[in-house]
């Protein structure tokens, strides 16, 4: 919490991301939307920068084409999703009916 006892941008994202439900995933943006003032890309930053054994279901975000964003580690994320039953499309797309909220 700042100074201000405001919740920073970055506190808000990450507690949004630590309520994503277990076999669901959510947008960047969307994300976004339910903070103030935070912007998808400050959401993938945010995201970046999570230390290593942060515990965060991180795996969960994904870019709002459906698709994983391309960071190097998609194969794991990928593998970490189906392994909660998420399924994935031809074209590599997650099916929409695994989107929360």
């Amino acid at each position: 919490m700042s100074d201000n006892g405001r919740v920073s941008p970055r506190e808000q994202v990450l507690s949004v991301v630590a309520r994503i439900p277990y076999g669901r995933v959510t947008g960047y943006g969307t994300i976004a939307r339910m903070t103030e003032g935070t912007s998808a890309r400050s959401v993938g930053t945010f995201m970046r920068q999570l230390p290593r054994g942060h515990g965060l279901p991180w795996h969960r975000v994904v870019r709002s084409d459906r698709t994983l964003a391309d960071h190097g580690g998609n194969t794991h994320q990928r593998e970490l999703l189906e392994g909660e039953g998420i399924r994935f499309d031809a074209r590599g797309r997650i099916e929409p009916r695994f989107f929360w909220p």
